[in-house]
């Protein structure tokens, strides 16, 4: 029986993850300690999203949730501890933020964090927060015209990995001389134990005890899985490998590694490491 393996929260778009036992699964994704999967996101003057695409040190920033604040992290920096409280939405600072083709409004947060972060980052930037007021619907073309909404995310609240394909990606990558890589390259919010290599990608839903997932749109792959997470600087790209069989003819050839989701039922539920999940195939 396939079961849940691994649970990854990321606080700050880009920024390293949380591993969890257990999390609440909402239509806009994970959530524990009333933190949200993304919440968070790093801008540029500008107001555009930064990510280790540009900016490889942003996989060293490591959050912690505390009791009242998100604790982060930086090698040779002191620590910085932000309220999770969240603002007023009536008079708080706030901006214009855009992610891809979207623009958000964010809550602005104060000089301290700008000035924290921008050292981490190595580049002048800002830490924003999706605000109160916001909402970000996904495309409903890979939906079938289900409604959903996410963060900031890239494009879907939830991206799912099987082992097994990261196994398969491993083998190919040692065969050809090269280094296996950890999945955290990849950055899936929920790893599933127990299927066949790449059949995440032909499952038409997961249900994890009263959470149904639906599975919609093959996650395309930047330059990011070439960034080791321990250090934060660019390594061997698995690009190539994965050019030879992951291409999608439906995402004009892209390579994909995961899939992302919505969640369809199951709003506030718990989900925990190690459950059963039933996996079906959409044919």
């Amino acid at each position: 029986m396939p079961v849940l393996s691994a649970i990854t929260l990321y606080p700050i778009k880009s920024c390293a993850g949380i591993s969890l036992d257990e999390v609440t699964l909402t239509p806009l994704g994970l959530m524990t300690e009333q933190i949200y999967d993304r919440e968070w996101m790093v801008v540029d003057g500008n107001g555009n999203c930064l990510t280790q695409r540009e900016h490889p040190r942003m996989a060293l920033i490591k959050p912690t949730i505390k009791a009242t604040t998100l604790e982060l992290q930086a090698p040779g920096m002191l620590r910085l501890e932000i309220p999770l409280g969240l603002p007023d939405p009536a008079s708080a600072p706030s901006l214009n933020v855009r992610l891809w083709d979207d623009t958000v409004q964010a809550y602005d947060c104060d000089a301290l964090t700008a000035e924290w972060i921008s050292n981490a980052v190595g580049a002048p930037c800002r830490l924003v927060r999706f605000h109160a007021n916001a909402e970000r619907p996904v495309s409903t073309k890979w939906t079938d015209g289900v409604q959903a909404t996410t963060m900031f995310s890239d494009g879907y609240p939830i991206l799912v990995a099987g082992s097994a394909s990261l196994d398969d990606l491993n083998q190919k990558l040692v065969a050809a001389g090269r280094q296996a890589l950890p999945m955290n390259r990849f950055r899936p919010n929920l790893v599933i134990d127990g299927i066949e290599a790449f059949e995440e990608d032909y499952a038409e839903s997961y249900q994890i005890g009263e959470v149904v997932l639906k599975p919609v749109k093959p996650c395309p792959r930047c330059p990011m899985p070439s960034v080791d997470q321990a250090t934060g600087e660019f390594g061997p790209d698995p690009m190539d490998i994965m050019q030879s069989y992951r291409a999608k003819p439906e995402l004009e050839g892209a390579l994909c590694f995961g899939m992302n989701a919505i969640l369809i039922a199951g709003d506030d539920q718990r989900v925990r490491v190690g459950q059963e999940i039933e996996v079906t195939l959409a044919f």
